[in-house]
């Protein structure tokens, strides 16, 4: 099975397609997003290993020192995201994939392997019940509804950043935290730049645009967070269906 994966690396990226937004050409834009970030990456160790098939079966982590996430601790490695999805699931792809992590995680020597996930299953995270069974154990919480899982090869323990767990702002209006790394982000703005300004919405976007930027966030956040009325309301992407849902629910 291990030749049926592919790494992505300085020479192949722009051949090689983004098996996250495949199909659907109103992401096209946000893939080149994406491409060029982790082409500012590879140097530092950010890793791309996706199934050699037109399908969404991959995994993407970084060391956790250079992960656009507001996660600390010593000499771990940090997972982005692990998915696979239609007709490629129930066949080894992502215990195969998780494995390989794994495995080059020690053979660098690093203390363990870390993710987010939440006490029940959420869109965008990570399955709790499926990292279980590699041997992760929840190490920190915000909420204690989004948890950090760890493998720990040492015994030491990442966690939140303490400015993570605050979970709140001091603005009133819908404010949104987002990465470059995703490439359905870019169309997601887009369409609720258009609902707000339709139904005069006020909102903000904040781009987290470098590293620095992500450790110091005031909230869980895996390239996406949202805050409606100073309070934290989910790392879900949302569309202008989810998000008219979101306003009607926080207003009854």
């Amino acid at each position: 099975m291990e030749n049926d994966f592919i790494n992505l690396t300085a020479d192949n990226i722009s051949s090689e397609h983004l098996c996250c937004a495949i199909a659907d050409k109103k992401h096209q834009y946000g893939v080149d997003v994406k491409k060029a970030w982790i082409a500012d990456r590879i140097a530092e160790g950010h890793v791309f290993r996706k199934l050699n098939e037109k399908g969404k079966v991959f995994i993407e982590y970084t060391l956790l020192e250079k992960a656009w996430v507001p996660i600390v601790g010593d000499n771990y490695i940090y997972i982005y995201c692990l998915w696979v999805s239609g007709s490629f699931k129930r066949k080894g792809y992502g215990k195969e994939l998780l494995n390989y992590c794994i495995a080059d995680a020690k053979k660098q020597s690093k203390a363990g392997v870390c993710i987010i996930s939440a006490k029940k299953k959420k869109p965008f995270l990570a399955e709790k019940k499926f990292m279980q069974k590699f041997g992760f154990e929840t190490v920190d919480t915000i909420d204690g509804e989004y948890e950090l899982l760890a493998l720990s090869f040492d015994g030491s323990k990442p966690q939140f950043a303490p400015t993570a767990k605050t979970q709140r702002i001091d603005s009133e209006t819908l404010t949104i935290y987002y990465g470059l790394q995703c490439p359905y982000i870019p169309n997601c703005i887009k369409q609720i730049e258009a609902y707000c300004k339709t139904n005069d919405i006020p909102i903000e976007l904040i781009a987290v645009d470098s590293l620095e930027k992500s450790k110091r966030l005031p909230c869980v956040f895996n390239n996406w967070a949202v805050f409606y009325k100073g309070e934290f309301e989910t790392v879900h992407l949302l569309n202008e269906g989810y998000l008219k849902k979101m306003l009607e629910k926080s207003t009854n």
